[in-house]
């Protein structure tokens, strides 16, 4: 339990530092200055984090592109925002079963001014009753869109 109010203020702190400037993040084990670009595609990881420990699927979801186009890579490729949305309705039908949800090893890495791919690790804590824990890497393409930065294809192994 404490451990999860200190992580909260540790994002709060981080959420409210990075919309200040440009500032120091941990990349492959090194501090490094962050652009703007790269803060603003963690912000977006930061508040699908928010939204899924609350339980909040639709708040999570708004880290995606609402597209017919946008991809999901698992075990299968799926295509379309409210297919992704759908299956998440599905398969986490309330708090117990999405546990809690915590990003790890963020890397950006800009294309240009308009994409970014960001790679890293998440792990869901839950009891076993209700799927037990889980975690893995995942690798995401994000776009520039006219409502902020959005993931476009998102790819778990």
């Amino acid at each position: 339990m404490l451990y999860c109010c200190l992580r909260k203020l540790a994002l709060a702190s981080l959420l409210a530092f990075t919309v200040m400037s440009p500032s120091l993040v941990l990349s492959q084990g090194q501090l490094k200055t962050a652009s703007q670009q790269e803060l603003d595609v963690i912000k977006v990881l930061l508040k699908q984090e928010a939204a899924w420990n609350r339980g909040d699927i639709d708040g999570f979801a708004e880290g995606y592109k609402d597209s017919p186009d946008t991809l999901f890579i698992n075990n299968l490729i799926q295509r379309g925002f409210e297919g992704m949305k759908a299956d998440y309705h599905r398969n986490y039908p309330n708090k117990e079963t999405m546990g809690q949800l915590s990003f790890s090893e963020l890397e950006v890495h800009p294309i240009d001014e308009k994409v970014a791919v960001c790679i890293g690790k998440y792990k869901i804590e839950r009891s076993k009753k209700n799927g037990g824990n889980a975690e893995s890497i995942f690798s995401m393409v994000f776009e520039k869109t006219e409502a902020g930065w959005k993931i476009v294809v998102a790819h778990t192994t």
